[in-house]
């Protein structure tokens, strides 16, 4: 079984960066389709970004050129950077990722950004 860990959330100003990082208990080589998530209270989660084990990336509109995301195949870690952030950007964030044709989630890290 695998376990995704996220961590690196926490409060910060508009047009600050942080920096989640999502830690899984096995390689990376072994998790397809790696993303980002996000959900605010009474929405639905919606997803922010994916990386394939390629390296080719995609994002929501309203992140690009501000949000990279990027494997850390070393430390076996999903990294999402975030930049220029803005209040609409508060949610909890979750890293989610396919092993052995299963969905597997984090518990999510709290982003705040204050106006």
């Amino acid at each position: 079984q695998v376990q995704l860990v996220e961590s690196g959330g926490g409060l910060v100003q508009a047009g600050g960066s942080l920096r989640l990082s999502c830690q899984a208990s096995v390689s990376l080589a072994a998790i397809r389709g790696m993303g980002w998530y996000r959900q605010t209270p009474g929405k639905q989660r919606e997803w922010v970004a994916t990386v394939v084990s390629g390296g080719a990336t995609n994002y929501i509109d309203s992140v690009k050129g501000r949000f990279t995301i990027y494997r850390d195949n070393d430390k076996d870690s999903l990294i999402l950077q975030m930049n220029s952030l803005e209040p609409e950007d508060t949610a909890v964030y979750y890293c989610k990722g396919t092993f052995r044709s299963r969905d597997v989630w984090g518990q999510g890290t709290q982003v705040t950004v204050s106006s």
